[in-house]
């Protein structure tokens, strides 16, 4: 075969997705309006990000977990900073540009602590987030598109399960801006994030003697295209994207309440009724329910997302699916992703919504979910040599996942 030809297919494939992207955010914008175009083209560049900087949170704390190796962790709270010194302020006036934005700011209860757990158990086995689940589905990777299937009909039970467990004794929702204003809740924030940062450091040092170099990648102009891209780069992308996600759409970033609405439409295609669940009778879900799919901020997003993986993947050339799936390994996808999505629903939100922009809108919710969250990793952890060969260790077979 012409080396030329095969060298030249990457780039057909990417162009093409690059024009079904542009075709559909501009008929988002023209059904709906411009900045649900706008949100989705957001979403491609989160999706490219999460690829090429193979930012994981699934794969960091497995890796410091079982190695003590903290580089990605620490990347996590460079992400948080950068988003703290952004949100809280616009949070704190309660208008950006002109829009006005609110947080994701939850009640802490029993829900929150059980559903954060066993989405931690759930990424392990699962492997990967919600994130990681959509970038590496959309990267390639035929495994992970079994764990987004069955993360979608978790999310559907849970919320058939919703008012049950949001009955459950909690306290209600607490913000760090509302509490100690824009720059308290910076300080407090930036101290809990230097703290863990320091103590990934400790733990590093005492396993390894010294802190893990980061691969040396020379960045040049097509290396934004084809990648890899340096971590700390995707941790300053993403933070930069959801911020950018608060002054279109209002509100963060979010993904796994659109699993639950996928869910329920299909759910109801096939005969069901899901309107008498108390999840579907709060206004803005029996809204959304009523609606078209294609206005849902957060499906466009998604949608967006696997389309900039996709595009991410052709342009380095590494999109290959395989089907050859170890039988194993299919049963913790489908256990992992029951768990992400059932747990999704209990926590109110996924490392995204709940973990990553709770802690950006100042909520004490998005650092419990951060404890109970890591926790259940620590279980998934020692539960997947049951289901993957090496050990407690052993990677997924997923990018970043």
């Amino acid at each position: 075969m012409n080396p030329m030809l095969t060298a030249g297919r990457p780039l057909i494939a990417s162009q093409t997705l690059a024009v079904l992207l542009l075709a559909g955010a501009l008929a988002l914008g023209i059904a709906f309006e411009a900045r649900m175009g706008i949100l989705m083209m957001v979403g491609a560049a989160l999706g490219m990000a999460l690829y090429h900087a193979a930012f994981g949170f699934t794969a960091a704390w497995r890796v410091f977990i079982s190695e003590r190796r903290g580089r990605g962790l620490r990347a996590q709270m460079v992400m948080l900073t950068i988003a703290v010194l952004l949100f809280f302020p616009a949070l704190s006036a309660g208008t950006l540009f002109g829009r006005e934005v609110t947080g994701f700011v939850s009640p802490i209860g029993v829900s929150v602590v059980f559903g954060a757990f066993l989405f931690g158990i759930g990424m392990q086995l699962g492997g990967g987030c919600a994130s990681g689940t959509l970038f590496t589905a959309g990267g390639g990777n035929a495994r992970m598109v079994i764990t987004l299937l069955f993360f979608i009909v978790g999310s559907v039970i849970g919320s058939a399960h919703f008012t049950w467990w949001s009955g459950l004794p909690a306290f209600q929702p607490t913000s760090l801006v509302h509490e100690f204003g824009a720059g308290g809740g910076i300080l407090v924030s930036l101290a809990l994030f230097a703290a863990i940062a320091l103590f990934t450091v400790v733990m590093e040092k005492r396993r390894h003697g010294q802190l893990e170099e980061a691969p040396r990648i020379n960045v040049h102009s097509q290396r934004w295209l084809v990648g890899p891209w340096p971590l700390l780069f995707g941790a300053v992308a993403l933070a930069l994207l959801n911020f950018a996600t608060l002054a279109l759409a209002g509100r963060p970033w979010g993904i796994t309440s659109a699993f639950a609405l996928w869910g329920a439409k299909g759910y109801e295609f096939l005969g069901g009724d899901v309107t008498g669940w108390g999840y579907w009778q709060t206004p803005d879900n029996a809204a959304a329910l009523r609606a078209s799919v294609w206005s849902d901020i957060t499906t466009i997003m998604n949608v967006g997302i696997i389309l900039g993986a996709m595009m991410a993947a052709t342009l380095a050339g590494r999109f290959a699916p395989s089907l050859r799936i170890p039988l194993r390994s299919v049963a913790a996808a489908v256990i992992g992703g029951l768990m992400l999505g059932y747990g999704a629903r209990l926590a109110f939100g996924c490392n995204i919504g709940a973990y990553f922009s709770g802690i950006a809108s100042g909520s004490l919710h998005g650092w419990v979910w951060l404890v109970a969250g890591f926790a259940g990793n620590v279980v998934g952890v020692r539960l997947r040599p049951f289901f993957f060969t090496g050990g407690p260790s052993q990677p997924a077979r997923v990018k970043g996942s």
